[in-house]
């Protein structure tokens, strides 16, 4: 098989490059604009740089795509499957740039696919071509007198009439609901749908518990897809015989309410949740009536653009997508579904992918990240020095480190797992290089601060933060000494180890800080820890007398008493699943205002109130951590068994009044 691919280098796109190569033979041929090609390139490790994937210089907006005519002449004829994905997705756009995109974008593709007569011709439209369609759209519903509240709705329905009307080949449509990032990895690169509403989500996190309950009536409808189902679908639908001159609805079966989609990120986010909904008939059509036609001409008047960007604008809302918030339309996939049969290929529930969702947006596309011009000023050019990067608060840190335009040094002991968080960084236009060790090795720490000393100028920032922890009660301890030397060895020994290596170059540069990361339980003493925090304890008290050694060289510290990180650390304990954790991107936000301000210590309430209690009522503070520890059972894999342990209403209770403890 060979295959055409345009807008390879868009969300959809590269997914699609992704399934192709890895379940199909034959060249992958993709359009790419001149000068582009590097966009292309940022990506070419999510499909392995697979020598089948080809370069075709283009432009969407010239007759046959700009594509040369000797290339078209040479491939007459070979050309089976011709993909048509490159399009404006923007709400917003202009009315010229839709039909500049989407209506003379697919009218020359189709040149061009009638030029190397093409297979089968695959134009990947929206269920927007459904417009404002009242009811249930089935898909062999085309032109049904429906009327367009876009341009964008009018032009994606214009398109698929341009390949009905005018296709000599073979064609089929495939029609995606909201596409949303990777139910496995979250990964997306615009915002767009609910994701509109993420900082919101993130500032009620930021200033209300979790556990408060909110109440708002209906918020009308939606219907939104993990990019991946989108892609596998479309590769497997493709090759189904049998299937030409039909559509496709890449939908999730299930209509969605905005409020449970809402919900389901404020669960992801730690923030609180609607659960007091004043749903009812009544106020379904009221809700439809307002979020349709009444709020769509309010802002398109003067006053109410003005008032809507003064209001849900501030909180990064555009006004234009207000009144496409709710979908009047229900779509029928009943044939999709019936050909994904066996495939394995269904959409995920929300629930199931949205923690990923939150935590790659968080991580990554939070405005908030690029607006912090104090913490850009402080790291950018500077060569920080990341371990344990590869997940958790590592790898939350290098990027949005990178995204600020620090150069940073990636240290882990996966070389494969390493190269691809450098991949990641790049392809988003950060600087990164890779540096695998193992830090339990102290010969090998050696080995990587000659190297890094050789390799820079100078480092500028240290974050130690690799570490292993363990949660093992004593009574379970007396035959695994091993437990106290495998936490010394990699969060003492190797951290230091790490700094001695570092701070020499940073002294003769009179210019240098690091960051230790350390435990709330350093303060706290949280039982079933004592392996684990010893080596922290130990590490903290390392770093409080070296301060004081080499202060007037221009070295300092920062120790960072991190509370619980829902990261993979925590993942073999089952009962830490429903405790209030802070996410990976929190805990670097932590990482970066040490190395912004570069604090003595950065401590939470929770661990100075677990200092002061054990420091003026230490009898008390045993006490209460004693009954903690008969409340709170060993680990499933501290007793050898196979099963988890899920949280009593009590444990719960307690987790919540002393958030962030370990127990």
């Amino acid at each position: 098989m060979t295959y055409f691919v345009t807008g390879a280098t868009g969300f959809v796109g590269r997914r699609l490059l992704v399934e192709l190569v890895a379940t199909r033979k034959g060249p992958i041929h993709v359009l790419v604009r001149a000068g582009s090609e590097d966009k292309l390139e940022r990506f070419a490790y999510q499909w392995g740089r697979s020598r089948r994937v080809k370069i075709v210089s283009g432009e969407l907006t010239s007759p046959n795509l700009g594509v040369d005519p000797d290339w078209i002449a040479a491939h007459s004829g070979k050309v089976d499957h011709f993909f048509h994905l490159a399009a404006s997705y923007d709400m917003t756009a202009s009315k010229s740039e839709n039909d500049r995109l989407n209506l003379d974008g697919t009218r020359h593709a189709l040149e061009l696919a009638q030029a190397v007569r093409a297979g089968t011709f695959h134009q990947v439209s929206s269920i927007a071509a459904a417009g404002d369609f009242h009811g249930t759209f089935s898909e062999d519903m085309f032109d049904e007198g429906q009327g367009f509240p876009s341009d964008y709705h009018r032009t994606k329905f214009g398109s698929e009439k341009l390949v009905r009307d005018t296709a000599t080949m073979p064609w089929r449509v495939y029609r995606p609901a909201i596409v949303v990032g990777d139910s496995e990895t979250g990964e997306i690169d615009k915002i767009d749908g609910p994701y509109y509403f993420m900082p919101m989500l993130k500032g009620l996190r930021d200033l209300l518990p979790s556990w408060l309950p909110l109440a708002a009536a209906g918020m009308g409808r939606t219907n939104i897809v993990p990019v991946d189902f989108v892609a596998k679908a479309m590769n497997e639908l493709a090759h189904q015989p049998g299937l030409d001159g039909r559509a496709f609805h890449l939908v999730n079966p299930t209509p969605q309410s905005n409020l449970d989609v809402l919900n389901a990120l404020a669960s992801a986010a730690g923030a609180p949740q609607i659960v007091v909904s004043v749903d009812n008939p009544t106020t379904d059509r009221v809700t439809d009536t307002l979020l349709g036609s009444i709020i769509g001409k309010i802002v398109e008047s003067g006053p109410g653009h003005l008032i809507a960007e003064q209001t849900v604008g501030r909180l990064g809302v555009p006004p234009e997508v207000l009144a496409h918030m709710n979908l009047p339309t229900t779509f029928d996939a009943t044939a999709t579904t019936n050909a994904l049969v066996g495939s394995g290929i269904e959409v995920p529930a929300l629930s199931t992918y949205a923690s990923v969702l939150w935590d790659f947006w968080e991580q990554n596309l939070d405005p908030a990240i690029r607006a912090d011009r104090a913490t850009r000023a402080a790291v950018k050019g500077k060569n920080v020095v990341i371990t344990g990067a590869t997940s958790g608060i590592g790898k939350a840190s290098a990027l949005r480190l990178a995204a600020l335009g620090a150069n940073v040094i990636l240290v882990a002991r996966g070389v494969e797992a390493l190269q691809l968080c450098v991949d990641e960084i790049k392809s988003r236009g950060g600087s990164a290089g890779a540096y695998p060790c193992d830090l339990a090795d102290l010969d090998a720490i050696d080995a990587l601060t000659k190297d890094l000393n050789a390799d820079f100028d100078g480092i500028d920032f240290l974050v130690n933060n690799a570490g292993r922890s363990i949660r093992r009660s004593l009574r379970l301890s007396y035959d695994r000494f091993h437990d106290f030397e495998r936490t010394m060895q990699l969060n003492y020994f190797g951290a230091i180890r790490l700094v001695m290596g570092l701070t020499p170059g940073m002294a003769k540069r009179r210019s240098g800080h690091v960051v230790n990361i350390s435990s709330i339980g350093v303060q706290t003493n949280a039982p079933r820890f004592s392996a684990y925090i010893a080596s922290k304890a130990a590490l903290d008290a390392w770093t409080r007398v070296v301060s004081s050694e080499i202060h007037d060289r221009g070295v300092t510290f920062t120790t960072i008493h991190m509370p619980l990180v829902r990261t993979p650390m925590i993942a073999p304990t089952k009962l830490y699943d429903r405790f209030p954790a802070i996410s990976p991107a929190q805990a670097a936000e932590m990482v970066l205002k040490a190395m912004r301000d570069k604090p003595h210590e950065i401590n939470t309430f929770g661990g100075t109130a677990g200092e002061i209690g054990h420091a003026i009522a230490p009898r008390a503070a045993f006490s209460l951590l004693n009954r903690a520890y008969k409340l709170f059972p060993d680990s499933a894999a501290a007793r050898g068994a196979d099963a988890g342990t899920s949280a009593t209403r009590e444990q719960l209770t307690l987790a919540r009044i002393l958030k962030g403890v370990h127990w």
